[in-house]
Formats: C-alpha cells, sequence, structure tokens
C-alpha cells in the first residue's frame, strides 16, 4: 500500500494539535501530527508500545520518571503501560508508531 500524505484528512484535535492516520495493518497503525508551539499532549497511558520521530521542532517529554528535551531527528520509544506526556517546542512536526495497533485515537472517543 501507498501513502500520500497530502490526501489525508487533517483532524483537529484542538489546542493546536492536528493529526493525520497515516495507515495501518493489523499489527501496527501510523500518525503523523503537527503541533503549534506550546501545545500540550498530557500526562496519559496506554497499553500499546509507541515509537516516535521528531521531524521538525521538538518536544519538553516525560516518560515515567525520566524529563528530557527532543530536537529534530531524535527518536522516543515508550513501553505500554508506562505514563507519558509531550510539550511542543516551536512548530513541530513527528510521526508515531504503535503496536498492537492503537484503537482508542483521539477523535474516537
Amino acid at each position: 500500500m501507498f501513502v500520500f500524505r497530502k490526501k489525508i484528512e487533517k483532524q483537529d484535535l484542538g489546542a493546536g494539535i492536528l493529526l493525520q492516520e497515516l495507515g495501518y495493518g493489523e499489527y501496527l497503525n501510523v500518525l503523523h501530527w503537527n503541533m503549534s508551539d506550546g501545545s500540550e499532549v498530557k500526562w496519559h497511558v496506554h497499553k500499546e508500545e509507541q515509537f516516535g520521530y521528531v521531524i521538525k521542532g521538538g518536544f519538553k517529554m516525560k516518560i515515567g520518571d525520566e524529563e528530557v528535551e527532543l530536537h529534530e531527528g531524535d527518536a522516543y520509544f515508550v513501553p505500554p503501560n508506562v505514563y507519558h506526556s509531550f510539550i511542543a517546542i516551536g512548530e513541530t512536526e513527528a510521526i508515531d508508531v504503535f503496536t498492537p495497533r492503537k484503537y482508542d485515537l483521539p477523535w474516537k472517543k
């Protein structure tokens, strides 16, 4: 399957966060984020493993007890059932991969 991001509708989650679901398979899904400076994904937890890659901008990110600042080209792994949060530093663009596939996406609640 091929993905043409410009053809995928952006979901406006409010508070400066836009989301596109780039695709999914039986065992994973991939999301593309655009976040305005200072926008926040608050402290939360989920059962899926998460891998992310910062394309542009950055995050102040907390995973469990560890807090770091990530920038363009940095990546992160969030283990299942571990609390984490993000605050965008500048105009930020990132990709997230979840496995198993994450069904409880914010716009589907």
